[in-house]
């Protein structure tokens, strides 16, 4: 071998070991820890498998909603292009789209009528789609097999069914727990009695309507038939998911208002003493209204300032894809949001919790009014709801003043009556 051809070879070698890969990068950001972070990095390794002339990273967020939220604002207000696919919590699509933030997906043509409407409606604004659904939560109600023989057909007949429960030899001391402290937790539990009692927030005309007298009686009902008749104990105003999880999973109540994620651990044996001794439910209703959940869950979004849009709605497909939701079910007990899985065998193996009722729940769910300002007006029914319960002041009073700031914050924020920018 000559002298020049080493020489030649080498600079080649050289070259080669020095050339960049040229292939696009996207970033997704959500959620990456336990079961949900190991089932979407698995996804997103086959997603690159499929799609080797693309390169994906997985950007961490913090699991905490708040903190994820306060995260992506700092980041989209920037008008940073990474990262390039964000989960969103539910209630957080109108607000980036008015924002200008992430970008309608009219164009990819979305088959939206495969997923369950009110996820859809919850992800558009202004007459269009921002957000694909990923996984879909909704309010259940928890009630104990081993006291009782059916699920309540009606508000009254759960607080019936409750106190003679209580009353029971060995009977728990609480009768119903749900999450009552000031947050937006206290909001779904609301949106379920409104609907019970058929009434809601915001009309589909974009109107504040918390204050009709419906709803006035679904407030009154929880704070006196629920509240001060001690179906509930005071402390669950103070109460969030967990506190209200620990005192069902410990034998302490009869119903239970919370979200899917608690099924799995309050299966378990070897932590839970109503293992074997529950079902679930949707919440009753009162005459004159309709059984109802509050919709939760997450959203794929795609980040307007990143370079890559066409290859993040690529990698949104892959991961709404019904392979991957039924995946994700089995792995993590997260409900599918694609309606047809829900006739599908598989989902039944995947989830502890037998289809109709999962259906049902999802059936009913409604979503809290889709605005860009939901969060201002959200805090401002926080307080006055609480108020309400605590007793400071009454349900009338507390929801005529609600709807006076709300109306007065949408006046003021820009936006129309729909919510749509003037």
């Amino acid at each position: 071998m000559s002298f020049v051809f080493v020489i030649v070879l080498l600079q080649v070698i050289a070259s080669c070991a020095g050339e960049k890969d040229t292939r696009p990068v996207i970033t997704y950001s959500g959620s990456a820890v336990g079961s949900q972070g190991e089932t979407v990095r698995r996804q997103i390794a086959r997603f690159q498998k499929l799609h080797p002339e693309i390169v994906v990273r997985v950007q961490p967020s913090p699991d905490d909603a708040t903190q994820r939220h306060q995260l992506f604002v700092q980041w989209l207000n920037a008008h940073v292009g990474d990262p390039d696919v964000l989960e969103l919590d539910v209630i957080w699509t109108s607000e980036f789209a008015a924002a200008g933030w992430i970008l309608p997906l009219d164009s990819y043509a979305p088959a939206s009528s495969e997923f369950f409407p009110a996820a859809i409606e919850a992800n558009t604004w202004d007459h269009r789609l921002y957000a694909i659904p990923w996984y879909v939560g909704v309010g259940l109600l928890y009630w104990r097999t081993d006291l009782l023989d059916h699920a309540p057909r009606s508000l009254d007949e759960l607080v019936r069914q409750a106190e003679q429960a209580m009353r029971g030899k060995d009977g728990p001391p609480y009768g119903f727990v749900w999450q009552g402290a000031r947050y937006e937790g206290l909001i779904t539990t609301f949106v379920e009695y409104l609907g019970a009692f058929g009434a809601e927030i915001m009309n589909d005309e974009g109107e504040v309507v918390v204050d009709t007298p419906q709803a006035i009686e679904a407030l009154t009902f929880m704070g006196d038939e629920i509240i001060r008749n001690h179906v509930a104990p005071p402390e669950v105003l103070t109460w969030h998911e967990e506190e209200t999880r620990f005192a069902f999973q410990n034998g302490n109540a009869v119903f239970m208002r919370n979200w899917p994620y608690a099924y799995s651990l309050l299966s378990d044996s070897s932590r839970s003493r109503v293992a074997g001794k529950f079902a679930v439910a949707t919440m009753p209703a009162a005459p004159g209204g309709k059984s109802t959940s509050a919709l939760g869950g997450a959203e794929l979004a795609i980040n307007a300032h990143g370079e890559h849009p066409d290859i993040a709605w690529k990698l949104i497909e892959y991961l709404t894809a019904p392979e991957q939701q039924l995946e994700r079910a089995a792995a993590t007990g997260d409900y599918p949001t694609r309606r047809a899985l829900y006739d599908d065998p598989r989902l039944a193996s995947a989830l502890a919790v037998p289809l109709d009722q999962v259906r049902s729940a999802i059936e009913s769910a409604v979503p809290r009014p889709v605005t860009p300002i939901y969060t201002e007006l959200s805090g401002l029914l926080q307080v006055q709801l609480h108020r309400a319960l605590t007793g400071q002041t009454s349900p009338a009073d507390a929801l005529h003043e609600a709807a006076r700031q709300m109306k007065a914050v949408i006046r003021d924020s820009g936006l129309d009556e729909r919510g749509a920018l003037r």
